[in-house]
């Protein structure tokens, strides 16, 4: 990508023996809204704590605009004031007003006039819709008003990037709103910005697109629907559908059927899945087991998955074999058909999902809501 505006490249960040950053790699165009998103711990805000050195990386290159920030001698304070940072806790001067939190910067870092920077920064309390709040402390206003506060005076920076740290994270949800408001005007703007965000409805909206980050590295991107309707990854797939798993390992042809039984019925119950529909898993979940018993000293050993999502209440039981295992399946005789018809009976719905080395038989269970809930 050669008109990137940033570029990361093998980017490492370690506290002592704990890794948090284990080669990131990553090009932002100018004008992208990108958000990032991932389970806690994976390094998320380290990512982005690093892209302006709050964190000093432990190896790799940020470069900007063409310019390194992390070579040897590079004039980092002036490099990374091409980018301004909203975190989760305002960090706001408390003894200021709102309207000099917004021009002390411009002022004494950049230089402008005091009308100059006065003007802009009430230009942007009127965009964030606190222009009546310009001479009030910030102890006057609520946690979503300092927010909008914290995120115009980083505006008024002119920055050419904008990383926001989960804005949202210390907000009571009643607050939410406003900020996100906030921030999807600005992304109409045309402003380039990284964002940390638990907001996925936001983030599918907002962003041109999407990061999800698993262990320290960005595991899959692209655009919003793709991340989102069509994730790549199962691990991707689990965190977009919050999907809840439950796996049965089996690497001996002695299978102790009611202890699976047992573990599945008490996967259903955790997660209100109904009797009707922990009954038809258990069906299924003895078929798979009996088809692919007879080729285990082949495989050696395979695992069945139950995942259960809490977006479209699906359960959907998996098992990935190797391309060159014969699908259990695809046989001609009465046995054979007479299987297919019991995984239809428990399941309804069964797809073989092929990929280079591999193929995953998977049958779904729909659970239907309740009265109450419909």
């Amino acid at each position: 990508m050669t008109d990137a505006m940033i570029r990361i490249e093998d980017l490492h960040k370690q506290f002592g023996d704990l890794r948090v950053l284990n080669g990131v790699d990553a090009d932002i165009r100018k004008g992208e809204v990108i958000s990032i998103i991932g389970p806690s711990g994976c390094g998320k805000s380290t990512m982005l704590r690093c892209l302006n050195l709050l964190e000093q990386p432990t190896s790799g290159r940020i470069v900007i605009e063409g310019e390194e920030i992390t070579a040897p001698g590079a004039d980092a304070p002036r490099i990374r004031q091409r980018m301004n940072m909203v975190f989760q806790s305002f960090n706001l001067f408390d003894h200021l007003t709102v309207l000099e939190n917004l021009t002390i910067g411009p002022l004494q870092l950049l230089g402008k006039s005091e009308s100059e920077a006065r003007k802009k920064a009430l230009e942007l309390l009127h965009t964030v819709g606190l222009a009546e709040r310009a001479n009030h402390l910030p102890s006057e206003l609520s946690g979503g008003q300092k927010q909008r506060v914290a995120i115009a005076r980083c505006v008024a920076m002119d920055p050419d990037v904008i990383l926001l740290d989960e804005p949202t994270s210390a907000l009571d949800p009643t607050m939410v709103s406003e900020v996100l408001a906030v921030i999807r005007n600005l992304a109409r703007q045309g402003l380039t910005m990284l964002m940390v965000t638990h907001e996925m409805e936001f983030a599918r909206d907002a962003s041109s697109r999407i990061f999800f980050m698993h262990e320290g590295r960005i595991h899959e991107q692209g655009p919003p629907d793709q991340v989102f309707d069509h994730p790549q990854s199962p691990l991707t797939r689990a965190f977009i559908q919050r999907v809840r798993s439950h796996v049965v390992s089996i690497d001996s042809p002695d299978v102790d059927i009611f202890a699976i039984h047992g573990g599945l019925e008490g996967f259903c119950e955790k997660h209100l899945i109904t009797r009707d529909v922990a009954l038809r898993l258990d069906l299924a979940t003895e078929e798979l087991i009996a088809l692919l018993l007879p080729g285990l000293e082949s495989l050696k050993q395979f695992e069945l998955r139950a995942e259960y999502s809490e977006t479209d209440r699906s359960l959907v039981l998996s098992v990935n074999l190797p391309a060159s295992f014969d699908n259990p399946l695809d046989g001609t005789d009465i046995e054979s058909e007479l299987n297919r018809q019991v995984l239809a009976q428990a399941g309804g719905e069964i797809d073989v999902v092929r990929r280079e080395t591999s193929y995953d038989i998977q049958v779904t269970i729909r659970q239907q809501p309740s009265a109450q809930q419909a």
